[in-house]
């Protein structure tokens, strides 16, 4: 690995750990490690000396991973606010960790400069994951090139699955999402059940860890962040919304009815959880 400098665009909840994750790398590595937000760089912290100043600056790395919320934000940094893809200088590799429609990733690769190598490569595992460095990322991709950014996925993740060629990173994170969706709401209608009939919120928790309920929210309930939350267009929630959206955007499904329905109304309905 030749890179000399690595990016991380979009330092929120999920990408501001996985910026440190990477930068504790590049100290080890002799790789200087950058950040880019639209917030100042004074929000951020013991992390705001690595904060790049301006976009022409944040350009001049190597490898950029892209860490915002959704397409709007996507766009606005690759090519039309911030236009990361109009700079002089550009990047060698530029990773889409967002949690994006399949159908917008593959796009991509007729809107980004030659010279640009496309990775996809969403994350999976909450904000205490990222800041234990222990992601999921499902990676979409020219083997060479996945080779090649191996060890800073390493450096932000435990689990890394090599999905396919460029788009099949963002499709499976998206089936995945789709899950995830549908054991979160499922797995908070039986806990509010659980209560008016009587049966102990952590009792039942512990029951369908080791039985045939088992659900990625259930078991960590207590150490993911938005477990309780009710829906809101910002929060964690809503982002689970937007990409079981994201999901039925690559497939030729009606959102309004089905599973798929159901599920977004569901995400929709859910109230704050009071243990």
């Amino acid at each position: 690995m030749t890179f000399k400098t690595i990016g991380l665009a979009g330092c929120g909840r999920m990408g501001l750990p996985m910026a440190k994750a990477l930068a504790r790398f590049g100290a080890k590595s002799d790789i200087a490690v950058k950040g880019f937000d639209i917030r100042p760089a004074s929000d951020f912290g013991d992390f705001s000396d690595h904060m790049s100043p301006s976009i022409e600056d944040f350009s001049n790395c190597d490898v950029v991973f892209t860490v915002v919320r959704d397409i709007a934000q996507t766009d606005a940094l690759l090519f039309d606010d911030q236009a990361l893809m109009k700079q002089e200088r550009l990047p060698s590799y530029l990773v889409i960790s967002s949690t994006l429609s399949p159908r917008y990733v593959k796009g991509l690769a007729e809107r980004v400069p030659e010279g640009v190598t496309l990775i996809d490569a969403p994350m999976s595992g909450a904000a205490i994951a990222a800041e234990e460095a222990r992601l999921a990322f499902m990676i979409g991709g020219a083997d060479d090139d996945v080779k090649k950014l191996w060890p800073l996925f390493e450096a932000m993740g435990k689990h890394l699955h090599v999905m396919g060629g460029y788009g099949a990173g963002m499709t499976s994170k998206v089936l995945n999402n789709f899950v995830a969706a549908a054991s979160t709401v499922a797995t908070r209608q039986a806990l509010e059940w659980a209560r008016e009939l009587g049966v102990d919120h952590r009792k039942q928790l512990d029951l369908m860890h080791v039985s045939s309920g088992q659900t990625w929210l259930g078991s960590n309930f207590d150490t993911i962040e938005f477990a309780p939350h009710g829906f809101e267009t910002e929060n964690s929630i809503g982002i689970l919304k937007k990409d079981v959206e994201s999901m039925l955007d690559a497939v030729d499904v009606d959102p309004q009815s089905g599973l798929q329905g159901a599920i977004i109304n569901a995400l929709l309905g859910l109230k704050p959880y009071q243990r």
